[in-house]
């Protein structure tokens, strides 16, 4: 994929210091090949942590839900799992769908997930960046959408308390961060809309979308309807009057999918009885002490992202997209009149859907919501909080550009910072992969005698906790606890498994 991103039509009227010369020597950032050549090295730090944590994934093996999940697919096939989803446990179709779409592999599609996860995710931001920066009539160094996609997703999937659920727990990565990602596919036909009969696809995707979000997860859909919202209700100022109508159907179109999804999983008996089971009714939800509650928990959540000092990458790639990108005819962009209402119209929808994802998690997972063994759930909304980083940083970029042309000190530090920002994730993916590759060893040794022990007629076997990352595993609690026990016994064919030592690597 070229991540250069070429105009035809030029704006009139406009002048600026950075344009071609007549001669055709490059006047302009974008045209320069030093600059492309800098800034594309600078996406080879977070390239490298989406390479070496995809073949770390090749250590993963099943735990928790996992457990479950492999006994399940292997003896009704997906189709078992999804009515198992709908009837009993909690509604959601789309989501049963891609958990059996990897425990239908059993162990080998959980060492590949890891992988095919974080492709998708750099191939989707990536074609996304260049979209956007085409639709806005853009152009940037060569290999500048690629470092701000393969940064955002550095920073999404590893500056986070617990890598191991963020990327490598399939229940978890389908639940809360696959979801996001794929709201932003949806705006690729979008962003590629210039017929009607482009138009009508990027609508039908929307609605589609927004359908398949709702029943894969209620936190995402939250903020895919917070974030189109806001983008209707914006859109009077900030869009141009001729795209002002499609823009406006694109988004009721998706919060309508959305909503049409939401009735399906509300209605269904998987969700009446999780909300049953957990407490989770509607005056539940909105009793004042879960609302009050709810409220500190996703404050304390923000402290805890706000400080994550690593997150400034993000704002220094946006800083760079600014410094950099030109108009088509080799000027630099206005920063945007109604940058104000755009900043603050994007902290909104972020504080708002943050803290409505955390009103429907708190009565399942108590106070323990803003605990960083529970920072899957905050992914949901991570994403958009990274993106809006980006585009505060390319707002900075475009301002700092026109009070002063000196601007190779911001791009030095905001190169620097590109850099740095790689170096604690990649320590603590190491770390991760010594525990990961020791917790396999273990695993698979278990798995021989559990499955030898099982073919030679025993019917109870003791189990030894193999614990990583605050994964559940039977026998937690001090024992007191035997979920999933029953299943990792379903899976080897016995009645019963028995509390062994405890290890933890």
């Amino acid at each position: 994929m070229s991540d250069d991103v070429p105009v035809t039509a030029a704006p009139e009227g406009l002048r600026g210091e950075e344009r071609t010369d007549p001669a055709g020597r490059p006047g302009s950032p974008a045209d320069r090949p030093w600059t492309a050549l800098w800034v594309t090295a600078l996406a080879l730090p977070p390239l490298a942590l989406l390479a070496a944590a995809s073949w770390f994934g090749r250590w993963v093996r099943p735990g928790a839900d996992d457990w479950c999940f492999l006994p399940a697919v292997r003896d009704d096939g997906v189709t078992g799992l999804v009515g198992t989803f709908y009837l009993d446990d909690n509604g959601r179709i789309a989501n049963a769908l891609l958990v059996g779409a990897y425990a239908k592999f059993q162990v080998a599609g959980h060492q590949w997930f890891p992988l095919v996860s974080g492709v998708l995710v750099l191939a989707v931001l990536w074609t996304v960046a260049v979209l956007a920066l085409r639709r806005a009539r853009l152009r940037t160094p060569r290999g500048l959408p690629l470092l701000l996609a393969a940064l955002t997703a550095a920073l999404f999937l590893f500056v986070t308390p617990n890598t191991y659920k963020t990327f490598y727990w399939p229940a978890a990565s389908v639940s809360h961060t696959l979801p996001p990602v794929l709201a932003c596919a949806a705006l690729i036909p979008f962003l590629l809309a210039r017929s009607r009969r482009g138009r009508a696809v990027a609508l039908a995707v929307a609605a589609l979308m927004g359908a398949f979000l709702a029943t894969l997860s209620e936190e995402t859909a939250i903020v895919v309807v917070v974030v189109l919202l806001t983008a209707l209700l914006l859109s009077g100022r900030v869009v141009p009057a001729p795209d002002r109508g499609f823009v406006r159907r694109w988004c009721a179109a998706g919060i309508a999918g959305t909503a049409a999804g939401a009735v399906v999983l509300v209605t269904s008996p998987g969700s009446m009885r999780r909300r049953e089971r957990f407490g989770a009714e509607t005056a539940s939800l909105l009793a004042p002490d879960s609302l009050t509650a709810s409220l500190r928990a996703f404050a304390e959540i923000a402290v805890t992202v706000a400080t994550t000092w690593q997150y400034v990458g993000a704002v220094a790639a946006g800083v760079l997209l600014g410094l950099l990108c030109c108009r088509a005819d080799g000027t630099p962009p206005r920063p945007p009149a109604n940058r104000p209402l755009l900043t603050a119209a994007g902290m909104l929808a972020l504080l708002v859907s943050g803290y409505l994802c955390t009103v429907i998690a708190y009565p399942v997972f108590g106070d323990r919501v803003s605990d960083p063994s529970a920072n899957r759930l905050w992914n949901d909304y991570l994403l958009l909080y990274v993106i809006l980083l980006a585009g505060a940083g390319a707002l900075l970029g475009l301002g700092l550009r026109r009070l002063t042309r000196r601007t190779a000190p911001a791009k030095a530090v905001c190169a620097a910072l590109c850099v740095l920002v790689c170096v604690g994730p990649a320590v603590s993916l190491t770390n991760l992969e010594t525990a990961m590759r020791a917790r396999a060893e273990k695993w698979d040794a278990q798995d021989r005698r559990l499955r030898e022990g099982a073919e030679a007629g025993k019917r109870v076997m003791p189990y030894e906790r193999l614990v990583i990352s605050n994964m559940l595993e039977p026998f937690s609690q001090g024992g007191r606890s035997y979920w999933p026990g029953g299943c990792v016994a379903d899976l080897y064919g016995l009645d019963r498994v028995t509390d062994e030592a405890w290890s933890a690597p």
